[in-house]
């Protein structure tokens, strides 16, 4: 599908992923299409403030609204657009970018306008855990713990998420879980569980290679209680996209999940921590955004 809009908001997050943005607007004045688009632009100041802008201009005559940051720009941008008739695109700017890989979004900067130029895009599956959206992925247990553990550390960027996540592994512990899906039970410890709607967490590191964004279910990945003597090949598994292989991990489909845990903590959502109780639901919703891609 295609289109030809002209009003174009660029909600620009100016800390993601540890890089300044202040030249951006002119690196994109410079290779917008401006016979297609007159672009608007707009700096966050403070964590929601994507969220907010976003729900103002999905009131306005833009007709696509450019998320430029992480994954979790993305999540608050997109969140007030399910079920809008507007557009969500993206320029990349976060540690791990996993919706924009999955997309085919070009990481570099020239090379997403490009596509953004193009005016193609295609309509996806979103998700809800206990009435919060999510895009690409959302997880507890230790992937939520770092999340929440890195959210607190001064360093951003890859190396340093990399290097806490090596610290905290080794006094990480299993939790115990209470989960159904579409009615089905599945009890026990986990070291993590990832809700997945696409295939990858970020830097082409892999959780659940064969999901889609557009088949209307969502992929429950259970990593199992796991030595750290395995943790290579887990991590093997997962750069080599073979995880819906390996023993360390169950991958289950389906469209409303039930999780019922020991005690409330940390998740994620789209990478970004938050404190929930010991009852979780999540649903699919099916073909609820429109998103440029590649």
């Amino acid at each position: 599908m295609s289109i030809n809009k002209s009003n174009i908001l660029f909600i620009i997050n100016p800390i993601s992923g540890g890089k300044k943005k202040s030249s951006l607007p002119a690196l994109i004045d410079e290779h917008l299409d401006k016979e297609k688009f007159v672009p608007v632009y707009t700096f966050t100041e403070y964590i929601g403030h994507a969220s907010e802008l976003a729900e103002e201009a999905e009131k306005k005559d833009y007709d696509i609204i450019v998320a430029v940051g992480g994954d979790g720009t993305i999540n608050e941008v997109a969140s007030k657009l399910v079920h809008s008739d507007k557009i969500l695109a993206v320029i990349p700017f976060g540690s791990g970018n996993g919706l924009a890989r999955f997309l085919n979004v070009p990481l570099n900067a020239k090379k997403a306008i490009a596509l953004i130029n193009t005016a193609t895009y295609q309509v996806i599956d979103t998700a809800e855990l206990n009435g919060k959206k999510f895009f690409n992925m959302a997880g507890m247990g230790f992937d939520a713990h770092l999340s929440a553990v890195f959210a607190g550390n001064k360093k951003r960027g890859l190396r340093s998420y990399v290097e806490l996540g090596f610290k905290e592994i080794t006094t990480y512990k299993a939790q115990g879980y209470q989960i159904e899906i579409d009615g089905e039970s599945y009890d026990g410890d986990a070291f993590a569980i990832s809700i997945a709607n696409s295939s990858q967490y970020g830097n082409n590191v892999y959780i659940s290679p064969k999901s889609s964004l557009t088949d209307g279910y969502l992929d429950v990945c259970i990593i199992h209680p796991i030595s750290l003597v395995k943790l290579p090949v887990l991590a093997f598994q997962m750069i080599m996209a073979k995880t819906h292989r390996s023993s360390l991990v169950k991958i289950i489909r389906g469209k409303h999940i039930k999780i019922t845990r020991n005690a409330p903590g940390a998740v994620h959502l789209d990478g970004e921590p938050l404190q929930l109780a010991e009852q979780l639901e999540i649903k699919i919703i099916p073909a609820s955004l429109k998103i440029l891609s590649n």
